[in-house]
Formats: structure tokens, C-alpha cells, sequence
């Protein structure tokens, strides 16, 4: 083990409290304090768009952790004061607040937060989903309307439009695909996602440009299409994608593109680490920097974060994975799922909306998509290690 004797995670989410939680287990017995922009301890973002909304949780069900288990991390919660600043040089992070917080070793995981359009801002009725205020609060709109339009066709806005649908609500999806999370899942899959939206009711407006949003008393009452369309609306969730949460550095002489840009070991600069959304980082088996938006990714990669603060020298380079569940469908990603690739089904019937797809690109295995077919999917997973996925988006 190193010398560090005090470690400063900045960002409270599930990205900083697994960092936090690695340290202890690797055997780190210092300082340890996680500072977090909101009044929540630690919670889980995928429910928030399912069962958090849905009603079938309890808000407080999406917490990771228990008081109990985080009392026993012995760690140092700051929670409701965002950082304002970092010195790499000296460590130092300061917060809104006033505090002034040092540490031998700072670890970045602020995450994203959501793009909005230009003109919803004082709107009432317009939504965006990424924290747990923001669930309670659309479900709460939600509940008392009728017609939503969900703004965005990637993994967030076909989420809340699932949802939606079975809470009974008229849900139109409008966005630029052609179909729903075409860039993350190929034709073929996101053909079959727009099958099942459609038949369950959800209207899909795609290869569509959202203009603007029309209102009438303060409050929301349709989306602007660039076709001269206005699509009808008591309530609005815009899920245009996310953005890094690095506006605090902007003066702290990092590197930043795109997210905290880090070396294959997530350092940012000596003593520095960056982990989860906001990390981009060296992935030295796709040969190009990346960065995930995914929870999977955020456990995966602060146990890497933690070992290179102890003293170790890991790359992280993972096969990349997501999912995603909406209706009936549980869907899973590994590899990457390249434009052009050859796709074989391996197990299952494509009509029975259960099986596993192998994606090829250049002969050599890729990628691998299930379809309410988990325990296959993970078992195909294997034909991709030992192969160099195609590069891949950044922000994926």
C-alpha cells in the first residue's frame, strides 16, 4: 500500500460510494470522504425511470445502501454542497459552502447532467430525469395528466415512455432515429424496440427534429416538430442525452474533452482519478478514449480506481455492457454493436421476442445482444474476449 492516508471522493452517487467502497475492501484503513452536490445519501439512478416512477417503489427504496452499512464504511458524508473548484496540485477542493477540503488522492465523479431545450426553462409541466427529486417529481405530474411526449429516442426517453404507457397515459415518442436507441442497438434491434413500443400503444414520431415546445399560461402544451407539427402535451420529459458535469474545473488546468480525460489507469493528472460518467479514459483494447454512461461500468471501473490509488498500475479496458428494461423486454448489451455488422442469431426465436444475436465486424466477433435471454447472453459473452471491438462512439 502507498502513503496515501486520506482519500476525497467528489460525487456521492453510485460511481463514488462503489470507489469508496472498494478502497475499504482493498484495505484502506484512512481518511475517507465523499462530497456530493445533493441532500441524499447515495442512491441508484436505473429505477428511477422504472420503478420509481412506475409507483412500485417507494422513493427511498432506491437507495444503495442502508444508514447502518454506510456508518460502518467510516466515511465522512458532505452531502448538499457541490465542489466549486479543484487545485490537482495541492489536492484541494473547494465547495458553494465555503469548505475547504485536501486530501492525498481526489477521485472526480460528478457524472452528467441532462441537455434541456433552449426554451423550457419556467415551463410548468417540463421534465428531465436524473435525479431522485426529478422522478418524484415527474411521477407526480404524470399521475394528474393525460398526453405525454417524451423528447429523445435513446435508452432514458424510451424508458420513461415504457413507463408512462403502463401508467395508463397517451405517450408519443419523437426524436431523430429512425428507431428507438438506433445508435446503441443496429437496425435490427432497435426495429424490433419500435415494434414493441408501437404495440403497446406508445405513438412513435421519429426522424423527427424537435424545435420547440408551445405553452399557455406558464405551463406546457405541445412540442414544436420541424415538419410544422405540434404534438399535444399535459406533460414533457426531455431526454436529450447528458452532459459532463465539469464546469467546476474549468480553471483547474485538466485536461477536459468531453468528460475528465484520463489515462488508461483513470488518472487525470498525479494523484487525480476520474470515475464514471464523467470519466473518458484510455481503453487500450479499442485503442481509442471512451466514455460509458452506465451503472455497470461505474462499479467496474472504481474498483480499478481504487487498486491505483493503493499503489497498483491497472488498465481498465472492459467489455463494454448495458441494458435496458421497457414492456416485457429485458435487454442486454455486450461488446459493441457496430453499423454494417453481421448479425446471426445463436439461441432463441426472434418472433417469441426471446433470443441471443451474435454481431461480427470483419469476421471477428463483436458484439453481443439478449433479449430476455440473460443468462445466454452472459454465457455468449465469452466469444468476445481475446477480440479488439471496433471503435466506438464516445458517450456510449
Amino acid at each position: 500500500m502507498t502513503a496515501v492516508s486520506d482519500v476525497l471522493v467528489v460525487g456521492a452517487s453510485a460511481a463514488g460510494l462503489a470507489t469508496a467502497e472498494a478502497l475499504r475492501r482493498k484495505g484502506f484503513t484512512g481518511g475517507l470522504t465523499l462530497l456530493g452536490d445533493e441532500a441524499h445519501p447515495p442512491y441508484d439512478r436505473p429505477p428511477l425511470s422504472k420503478q420509481v416512477l412506475a409507483g412500485t417503489w417507494e422513493p427511498e427504496r432506491a437507495r444503495l445502501r442502508g444508514r447502518d452499512v454506510l456508518d460502518e464504511l467510516g466515511a465522512t458524508f458532505a452531502l448538499g454542497d457541490p465542489a466549486v473548484s479543484l487545485d490537482p496540485a495541492t489536492r484541494v477542493v473547494r465547495t458553494a459552502s465555503g469548505r475547504v477540503l485536501r486530501a492525498d488522492a481526489v477521485v472526480v465523479a460528478t457524472g452528467v447532467r441532462p441537455r434541456t431545450l433552449p426554451d423550457q426553462d419556467g415551463l410548468g409541466g417540463v421534465h428531465v430525469l436524473r435525479t431522485l427529486d426529478d422522478a418524484v417529481a415527474l411521477r407526480t405530474d404524470l399521475l394528474a395528466a393525460t398526453r405525454l411526449v417524451v423528447v429523445g429516442d435513446g435508452v432514458l426517453g424510451a424508458e420513461v415512455a415504457a413507463t408512462a404507457r403502463g401508467l395508463g397515459l397517451d405517450v408519443t415518442l419523437a426524436g431523430p432515429q429512425p428507431a428507438p436507441l438506433a445508435a446503441q442497438l443496429g437496425p435490427f434491434a432497435a426495429g424490433l424496440l419500435a415494434d414493441l413500443h408501437a404495440g403497446h400503444g406508445v405513438r412513435l414520431r421519429l426522424n423527427a427534429a424537435v424545435l420547440g415546445l408551445t405553452g399557455h399560461g406558464g405551463r406546457v402544451t405541445g412540442v414544436r416538430l420541424d415538419d410544422g407539427d405540434v404534438l399535444p402535451a399535459d406533460v414533457v420529459v426531455v431526454a436529450l442525452g447528458a452532459i459532463p458535469n465539469t464546469g467546476w474545473l474549468r480553471d483547474s488546468g485538466l485536461t477536459i474533452d468531453n468528460g475528465v480525460v484520463c489515462d488508461a489507469g483513470c488518472r487525470a493528472a498525479p494523484g487525480v482519478y476520474a470515475v464514471g460518467d464523467v470519466a473518458r479514459w484510455r481503453h487500450e483494447g479499442l485503442g481509442a478514449s471512451l466514455r460509458l454512461e452506465n451503472r455497470t461500468n461505474a462499479t467496474e471501473q472504481a474498483g480499478v480506481v481504487a487498486d491505483n490509488i493503493l499503489g497498483a498500475d491497472r488498465s481498465y479496458a472492459p467489455v463494454p455492457y448495458f441494458w435496458t428494461d421497457q414492456f416485457d423486454a429485458k435487454i442486454q448489451v455486450f461488446g459493441v454493436l457496430p453499423p454494417g455488422a453481421e448479425v446471426s442469431v445463436e439461441e432463441g426465436d426472434v418472433t417469441a421476442r426471446r433470443f441471443v444475436a451474435l454481431y461480427r465486424h470483419g469476421g471477428e466477433p463483436v458484439g453481443v445482444l439478449g433479449w430476455n435471454m440473460p443468462k445466454q447472453a452472459r454465457r455468449l459473452r465469452q466469444r468476445l474476449l481475446g477480440h479488439v471491438p471496433a471503435p466506438i462512439p464516445e458517450g456510449r
